[in-house]
């Protein structure tokens, strides 16, 4: 087979249908990209996409900060730490000396009545939400790159946890799920407006892309019974609107969401991203189980490219771009992000070494 683009490199991969070969695409935390740069391996402000050949790119362009232009309250600030109120009203802890998830310390809204009350009235479908500029300029890449390039935010469940925080949000779902039922409404119809107006104005994206987590290890954050009845609506809902127009949905979801698939599925996903291993996912289990039904982005323990073995990092592959690439779906990723723990040679080979193996006759 030719070569193709990247365009149509993922437009097939997301349809299962024949390619010449898998996709490439990762995420990386900016102490990586620091630390490489200051090695000499990537030029300063050099981008990743391009050093490594990226068949994706991406863009954020929405904000559903409750208070749009709210400037942090500093609290509390220490060598390693600062504490600080956002505006939704949630006091977060972040460290300086590394990129990670910030501690939940306390939440503004704790419920319905602080929802309603603090919340609600403030997503609305405002053009103040939208950064029309960066999505322009990051499509017009794109399309001078011929790479897939995607929309992407967060879907009901991401939107909903920095309002309220995974505690009460989950306690809603158990004691007053018609709460949770109004924040997913809420979310998915503004999420949809949002894209009527973005769209209308400065053209449609190739895909769109969902982050999702809705799983820790071992274990989802809700039974599939409770995802059915509170989440599906609002994925069905803004899934639903993007398939209509012939967009492909990928949904990128951290920790264990196998039981919650045959739903996700429902709702009308492509592919899943980023297939924890370390959270108790099996990405070979999956290809075997929906692999007719689903395409797959990521998979690859990164702990294994933390021991920057590339021996381990061979076996790692080996063992499973054989079999993941037969039914054409699948594009190369770590199972989370590349931390600065992993060695530029360790990425260029898991890259090279991946490509190689994925590469069809």
């Amino acid at each position: 087979m030719m070569p193709m683009t990247s365009v149509e490199r993922v437009y097939n991969i997301l349809a299962r249908k024949p390619v010449d070969r898998i996709g490439v695409f990762e995420h990386f935390w900016g102490d990586t990209v620091a630390r490489w740069t200051a090695e000499g391996h990537i030029r300063d402000r050099e981008s990743l996409e391009d050093h490594f050949s990226h068949d994706l790119r991406l863009c954020w362009p929405f904000d559903f900060t409750a208070h749009l232009g709210f400037v942090p309250e500093v609290v509390e600030e220490t060598e390693e730490t600062v504490l600080a109120r956002d505006g939704n009203g949630a006091l977060l802890r972040r460290y300086k000396t590394h990129e990670g998830t910030p501690e939940h310390v306390d939440f503004l809204v704790k419920d319905r009545a602080g929802w309603e009350e603090h919340i609600k009235p403030l997503i609305t479908a405002d053009r103040a939400r939208i950064n029309f500029q960066g999505y322009r300029e990051a499509r017009r890449a794109a399309r001078d790159q011929n790479r897939f390039f995607a929309w992407c935010g967060t879907n009901v469940f991401e939107l909903m946890h920095p309002v309220c925080g995974h505690q009460h949000m989950l306690t809603g779902m158990a004691l007053d799920p018609d709460w949770v039922r109004d924040m997913v409404d809420t979310f998915s119809t503004v999420t949809v407006a949002l894209w009527e107006i973005l769209f209308a104005e400065e053209g449609v994206p190739d895909g769109i892309w969902f982050y999702e987590d809705m799983g820790f290890k071992n274990r989802p954050f809700m039974s599939p019974d409770m995802y059915r009845e509170l989440i599906l609506p609002g994925h069905q809902r803004t899934v639903g609107w993007a398939k209509e127009r012939g967009l492909p949905v990928i949904m990128h979801s951290c920790g264990y969401v196998e039981p919650l698939l045959p739903g996700m599925i429902e709702a009308g996903i492509d592919c899943l991203q980023v297939i924890e291993v370390k959270a108790g996912m099996d990405l070979l289990k999956l290809y075997r189980q929906f692999g007719d039904r689903l395409s797959f982005m990521g998979g690859m323990d990164v702990r294994v490219l933390y021991s920057n073995n590339l021996e381990a990092v061979q076996r790692e592959l080996s063992a499973k771009i054989p079999v993941i690439k037969e039914n054409y779906g699948y594009i190369l990723h770590s199972d989370h992000s590349i931390p600065n723990t992993v060695s530029y040679d360790t990425y260029r080979y898991f890259v090279d070494r991946g490509l190689e193996l994925g590469t069809y006759a």
